[in-house]
């Protein structure tokens, strides 16, 4: 990749602005995998039923990923360094509310709010590298850092959490975004700089309400399907309405001006292949989060910080993956020689909880199931991530960031309410069918997390396919700059 030349001077505190841009970050980061360490705790704590579960993670994941491109367009027209400071404050606040929460609706909205507020900080953070480290180099360095930030940060969420919970309380797991968004929002304060941008701000209000509509249908239909049946009125409409939705929200911006995602951006085939791979991927990786974070506190019996640790092997072979393979091939293959294996793994990983009964060891288990998830994580990510802004305008390099990371918020969340609605499904029917023994609902509760396994196994197996043939990106040449921009890392 070359570096131009930028004729500002660098700022001499950019270092120490990094720390507190790393700080906000890793709470985005955290936010996810140390809520799903804690769901058993506050699920029996609030009496959430199994079908309404999984909305406080989608609750978060659907907010944020709908509206990345929205705060992006905010970050811009008012001042990165503003939109980040009141980011961070809206975000300590919905997690306070969140840690107060006495019933499962005031924690959901807590929950939107977090990713309300999440979707106006993700893209600041990522714009204030950008204005902030003037030097190609020195630029390269910083995101270097913010990806490792990415990529370690879920691993300690999952430790942290099952610290917080075991010791104090599952709520805890949200007032510990308090400190962290204060720390980072008083040292962002005193040494960011950044200057609001000219121009008169025209936001695509009408496209945000569509889309969200559009995701909110389809998501509530999965979560529905449980209860009244896929072939429900009430579910059928609803998918229905989302089409619908997301069709308008197409409609509309191939005709505005300043639209909220130019289609152009989805016109190319590369960059489409990394927004899919991204969204597929995060289906097997969502549910590998929920179903073994049951799994292994109900079924086999552990604590919450055992569970933590337990989830360090899919750490390990993400970072192995990416960092020894991935980084390495990705600049002599073509990518989908890497995504396709990726996915396959992964898919290969969750039919591997087909396997699991109510007394498989952890070894032979779940443990084998996350080295082979997270091997296929790694060699996914690096490569999605960079492809992501592969031949892009430099005015759009800023929205096509936001669209991977909307991908994998957007696949986060649909995946996870459909995994979900058929893991209890499953479970279900397995209870009414056999006959009642003590470990009944151990035995149910697995073959549901098995069933829904197969499920995010034959997505990913399609996924795989399609990419494939849709993916004809050749190798990159030797020293070309395939990429309009650094492209920006994944928020797990």
């Amino acid at each position: 990749m070359s570096f131009s030349a930028d004729p500002r001077p660098p700022d001499p505190r950019r270092w120490l602005a990094l720390v507190f841009i790393g700080l906000a970050q890793l709470m985005i980061v955290l936010d996810v995998t140390i809520v799903n360490i804690a769901l058993p705790s506050l699920q029996t704590d609030l009496g959430i039923s199994d079908g309404d579960r999984q909305w406080v993670i989608t609750g978060y994941t659907l907010a944020f990923g709908s509206l990345l491109f929205l705060g992006g367009r905010i970050a811009d027209y008012t001042g990165r360094k503003r939109a980040f400071l009141i980011a961070l404050i809206g975000f300590a606040a919905a997690s306070a509310l969140g840690g107060m929460a006495g019933n499962f609706e005031l924690l959901l909205a807590s929950r939107v709010l977090q990713g309300l507020f999440g979707a106006l900080l993700a893209p600041a953070t990522l714009s204030l590298i950008a204005v902030t480290f003037t030097d190609g180099r020195e630029r390269a360095k910083a995101f270097g850092i913010f990806g490792a930030i990415a990529a370690g940060g879920g691993a300690i969420g999952l430790i942290l959490g099952g610290a917080l919970t075991d010791y104090l309380d599952w709520r805890w797991c949200l007032y510990v975004n308090i400190p962290v968004a204060l720390v980072a929002a008083v040292g962002g304060y005193l040494v960011l700089s950044d200057a609001r941008p000219e121009g008169h701000a025209r936001f695509d209000f009408l496209g945000v309400l569509l889309v969200s509509g559009g995701l909110v249908s389809i998501v509530y239909a999965c979560s529905e399907a449980e209860s009244e049946g896929w072939g429900s009125t009430l579910v059928v409409g609803l998918f229905a309405i989302g089409a619908a939705l997301l069709a308008a929200f197409v409609a509309v911006e191939s005709k505005i001006s300043q639209p909220l995602l130019p289609l152009r951006v989805l016109a190319s085939r590369t960059r489409g292949g990394a927004y899919l791979a991204v969204a597929v991927a995060v289906v097997g990786l969502f549910g590998a989060f929920l179903f073994n974070t049951y799994y292994m506190q109900v079924v086999l019996g552990y604590s919450p910080v055992k569970t933590g640790v337990a989830f360090l092997p899919m750490s390990v072979a993400v970072l192995v993956a990416a960092g020894g393979i991935s980084s390495r091939l990705m600049l002599k293959l073509p990518p989908r020689l890497l995504i396709v294996p990726g996915l396959l793994f992964g898919a290969a990983g969750m039919a591997w909880t087909a396997t699991l009964e109510a007394t498989t060891g952890y070894a032979q288990g779940v443990m084998t199931a996350q080295l082979l998830l997270g091997f296929g994580m790694g060699l996914i990510m690096p490569v999605a991530m960079d492809y992501s802004t592969y031949g892009i305008a430099p005015e759009d390099a800023g929205v096509a960031s936001a669209g991977v990371n909307t991908s994998q918020q957007v696949g986060g969340s649909i995946g996870t309410a459909l995994l979900n609605t058929i893991a209890a499904s499953a479970a279900a029917d397995y209870l009414v069918s056999h006959p009642k023994s003590p470990t009944l609902a151990k035995e149910a509760m697995t073959e549901g997390f098995g069933t829904a396994g197969s499920w995010a196994a034959a997505i990913m197996l399609v996924g795989a396919v399609v990419v494939a043939l849709l993916m004809n990106t050749p190798r990159p040449a030797r020293n070309a700059d395939k990429s309009a921009a650094v492209p920006a890392p994944a928020h797990l």
